[in-house]
């Protein structure tokens, strides 16, 4: 692995030069890193790309990323079914790595990348960044204190509506790059992953349909889902509901989830971060975030009333990152075991709605039990 010298900025790179590109450059500029190099799809697009993010080199492949002495971690931006390979290639290496969700669009696939890092001794991240709006922390400590009770029921949805028009097409709807979820496995993932992490449980059976509504987009079959509904059962006992879709009008970014507990309720919805909306049977109120009364100093970097939003959450998640790299232990730093649960959750809900049964969710992570101390890089 390459090593960090005291003092010196971690040096990241950049395999894939897209929109996830710009947001991974602006969240490791943020954390201090020197953004080293990216690759692209090609040597004029990487060095287009590098220019355009404000990256020193654009190279001419992942393995030109993997193999620099001057880089310590790599972002895999690239699209869905590249990940396993792009990963393993800076595994293989010894750098430690950001990858965007879905880890892999297979549970082995997935295994394997969570058993590599592990062995190799590294960090290894994926960006479920909605851990890390103020308000969602406080939905946490809130449940995990037993502010709202018992947990009994979950409320949730995630919706968009990019995909909605026939013609509207992108790499995501081919399963060969986007692999055999798109709604769920994109977008579904991030919410289960929420659920999760604010309540403490986990998704123990579900029950889902899927649908695609149009067998063609751009004169291309589709073979992947744009909507998904899903019943859920938590560990807990708690019951839910899940709605996922990419093809919902006048819906955005649309990631809500209400929790009922036995003496509260509390919703977030992700195009409004900063409002946590709680409820009794006698009155309700809306909490806004503020550093003093939340008690969330940490995540908030601005004072209340200043606006925070998505790149803000994406920037504490990759500032984490790189403190865990740094031999540090952050709360709640979404790993690639959290990447193996979502491959999981997403092989149960393309299983249910092929099979119309309740399927268990496996137990997770089922992976490697050796070491998972990041070796320093100080």
């Amino acid at each position: 692995m390459t090593d960090v010298p005291s003092g010196r900025r971690i040096g990241a790179g950049f395999i894939g030069g897209g929109f996830m590109a710009a947001v991974h450059s602006r969240a490791a500029r943020a954390a201090g890193a020197r953004l080293v190099a990216v690759a692209s799809s090609s040597v004029e697009r990487s060095r287009e790309a590098a220019a355009r993010l404000g990256i020193e080199n654009g190279v001419d492949s992942a393995e030109g990323i993997a193999a620099s002495p001057e880089i310590s971690v790599v972002h895999v931006c690239t699209p869905n079914a590249q990940h396993v390979a792009d990963t393993m290639t800076a595994l293989g290496h010894r750098k430690h790595v950001i990858c965007e969700k879905p880890l892999a669009t297979t549970v082995p696939d997935a295994i394997a990348v969570a058993n590599a890092a592990s062995a190799a001794g590294v960090v290894g991240a994926v960006p479920f960044i909605y851990r890390y709006h103020p308000t969602v922390r406080h939905a946490r400590a809130l449940i995990s204190a037993g502010e709202i009770g018992t947990v009994l029921t979950v409320d949730a949805s995630y919706l968009q509506d990019w995909l909605l028009g026939s013609g509207e097409t992108n790499w995501r709807v081919d399963a060969a790059s986007g692999g055999q979820s798109r709604a769920f496995a994109d977008i579904g993932s991030h919410l289960c992953d929420l659920i999760e992490f604010v309540t403490g449980s986990r998704i123990e059976s579900l029950s889902a349909r899927t649908r695609t509504v149009y067998d063609e987009r751009g004169g291309q079959p589709v073979a992947n889902e744009d909507i998904a509904a899903v019943i859920v059962e938590l560990d807990s006992g708690a019951l839910g509901t899940l709605l996922i879709s990419q093809m919902a009008p006048g819906r955005k970014n649309a990631l809500v989830f209400e929790i009922h507990g036995s003496q509260q309720s509390i919703r977030f919805a992700q195009e409004r971060p900063e409002e946590l909306w709680v409820g009794t049977r006698d009155s309700s109120r809306t909490l806004l975030r503020s550093p003093d009364a939340l008690g969330d100093r940490e995540l908030s970097l601005v004072p209340a009333g200043h606006p925070m939003g998505y790149q803000d959450a994406f920037n504490a998640f990759v500032s984490d990152a790189y403190a865990a790299i740094a031999g540090e232990s952050p709360d709640g730093l979404p790993t690639f075991e959290d990447g193996v649960r979502a491959a999981h959750i997403t092989a149960a809900v393309l299983d249910s709605a092929r099979s119309g049964e309740w399927v268990t969710v496996a137990p997770s992570p089922p992976t490697d039990k050796q070491d998972k101390t990041p070796r320093s890089t100080s």
